[in-house]
């Protein structure tokens, strides 16, 4: 292990001690990571320590106007990708072929878009695996047990409501940090087939 790594490990290891939460699940190597539920800015902090405690970086999708000042300059040093939400098309092509050429390639996406309760999901995820072959992880935080995981990794059938319902089977058991801006893992493609 790289001393970057080691530091970022021992870290991590101290603060999931310190603040009573743990790490479980088996590590992806390659994919798209899908982050719910979604509901606090710790779930970022969390999904570091996770990534740290896994020995990973995770390419993780944040709105451009959180890197301003020191805390962009923290995003981009954990692996933070500013994505402008109003176009993202060339930071989403930029990282798909990034994808071809990085055998450890993780994106992390915040499925919610938002830390607020949504109707639908951003099908984001769902088109970048399509478009890629890459599988999807279901990463989750779940505020109850203070676990903060890798679920199953698996790819995408074509078939959105069948692969949403697995989708939603994994998350029915999780409860995000703040479980009044909890969102029903749902897109919008569904109600139109």
């Amino acid at each position: 292990m790289r001393p970057a790594a080691r530091l970022r490990w021992v870290l991590a290891q101290l603060l999931l001690r310190l603040s009573r939460w743990r790490t479980t699940g088996e590590v992806p190597r390659k994919g798209i990571l899908v982050g719910s539920p979604h509901t606090s800015n710790w779930d970022w902090v969390l999904t570091m320590l996770l990534a740290w405690d896994s020995g990973v970086t995770i390419r993780l999708l944040v709105k451009q106007e959180f890197f301003k000042g020191p805390v962009g300059w923290l995003l981009l040093r954990t692996g933070a990708v500013p994505l402008d939400r109003a176009n993202p098309g060339a930071t989403i092509r930029r990282l798909i072929e990034e994808s071809a050429t990085d055998d450890t390639f993780l994106l992390g996406i915040a499925a919610e878009g938002t830390r607020s309760k949504v109707e639908y999901w951003k099908s984001g995820f769902y088109r970048i695996s399509q478009q890629t072959g890459l599988p999807i992880t279901l990463a989750f935080v779940d505020g109850p047990s203070r676990t903060v995981g890798w679920g199953p990794t698996f790819t995408l059938t074509g078939d959105v409501r069948a692969d949403m319902d697995r989708v939603r089977a994994f998350y029915a058991d999780k409860t995000a940090i703040r479980p009044a801006l909890q969102s029903v893992p749902r897109l919008r493609e569904e109600d139109q087939d």
